[in-house]
């Protein structure tokens, strides 16, 4: 986190991400974690667990993410690359929202990073009878 700061205004803890359409340029400076086989996570807030979180999320190249419900809103922009899902690809530049209650899988043949914003953790649905999506 940065501190803004004026003689005017009092100084606030914010996060900044710039130039986030050339992220590939600065990839390997980010502290990736694991979160699934083949995609890495770096969360600017939140747990992922409760509440609300804001996240980078990594791709590699045919990597998915399985069946999973939205318990609130996400919004997800793709900063680089492109990902499928069952309402079809999205590429870089790319903001598409998810409604509560909707439910995707997601793959990224090429790989890609997408900026995720949800204001609840989503809820897996591996194993449940669900519309079927080879991600």
């Amino acid at each position: 986190m940065n501190e803004a700061s004026s003689p005017t205004s009092p100084a606030f803890p914010y996060i900044e991400l710039k130039e986030v359409f050339k992220i590939l340029e600065n990839e390997d400076a980010i502290p990736w974690m694991y979160f699934r086989d083949g995609v890495d996570i770096h969360r600017f807030y939140g747990d992922g667990v409760t509440g609300p979180t804001a996240a980078l999320i990594r791709f590699r190249k045919e990597a998915r993410v399985p069946m999973h419900m939205h318990t609130g809103w996400e919004h997800i922009l793709v900063l680089s690359g492109s990902q499928r899902d069952q309402n079809g690809i999205i590429n870089a530049g790319t903001l598409r929202i998810h409604a509560p209650g909707t439910y995707h899988s997601v793959v990224s043949e090429a790989g890609c990073i997408v900026l995720a914003i949800y204001e609840k953790p989503v809820k897996f649905l591996e194993g449940r009878a669900v519309d079927s999506f080879a991600a």
